[in-house]
């Protein structure tokens, strides 16, 4: 939970800055639209099942994008953005620490750089130490789900040593970054994210072309 709260609060001060309609790595969404999804998945979850559900996707996509339009005045999108800060309602399942670190430390980490690295000019966060310990640790519990659909092994790698396979395959391709930089990579922001590999070249290949992420 340190760094829960501090994570919801920088991504709070992020969108603000941004505006309503900022440009954002989301395909499709400006900030008033990812804005919209984080206040709707704590406070209408239903409505979340659509991001997994191909069939209830347009049902999750016009929920998101009609709170998104009543969000459209600056004063509607501050307000928006705020009730996300807020946190979720008193007898949420997100309230529950431990819920709350798995849920929601990745997804307020990947979006507050969605708004960030969706400019012409950023720089990566330098994060705390363990920050990027906390980082790392939900990465590895997911990386077998994120890293499911490419067809080469693949080994996340922290410059400072740890590694971690996330899938095994009898060629493999090392990907060397810091853990924020491999979130962002194991998210699907591949162009973004600030990392090198290491393996055979049509291994690389096969990943740089790969579907990755949820």
């Amino acid at each position: 939970m340190r760094y829960v709260i501090p994570s919801r609060e920088v991504l709070a001060e992020t969108l603000l800055a941004a505006g309503p309609d900022a440009d954002t790595l989301c395909e499709g969404w400006t900030t008033r639209e990812l804005a919209a999804h984080l206040y709707l998945r704590e406070h209408r979850p239903a409505t979340g099942v659509g991001m997994v559900v191909k069939r209830l996707a347009a049902m999750t996509d016009r929920v998101t994008r009609e709170t998104a339009e009543r969000a459209g005045s600056p004063a509607g999108y501050s307000a928006l953005v705020r009730r996300f800060e807020a946190g979720p309602p008193k007898l949420s399942p997100m309230r529950l620490p431990v819920i709350d670190r798995s849920a929601n430390l990745i997804e307020y980490f990947v979006h507050t750089e969605d708004v960030r690295r969706a400019t012409d000019r950023w720089a990566p966060r330098a994060l705390d130490d363990d920050y990027a310990d906390a980082l790392w640790d939900e990465l590895i519990k997911r990386a077998a789900l994120m890293y499911r659909g490419v067809d080469v092994g693949v080994i996340l790698v922290r410059p400072n040593g740890p590694r971690h396979v996330a899938k095994r395959a009898p060629v493999s391709v090392a990907i060397i970054g810091e853990p924020g930089e491999l979130v962002m990579h194991a998210h699907g922001r591949r162009e973004q994210a600030l990392v090198t590999f290491e393996g055979q070249p049509d291994a690389v290949a096969l990943l740089s072309s790969a579907d990755v992420g949820i």
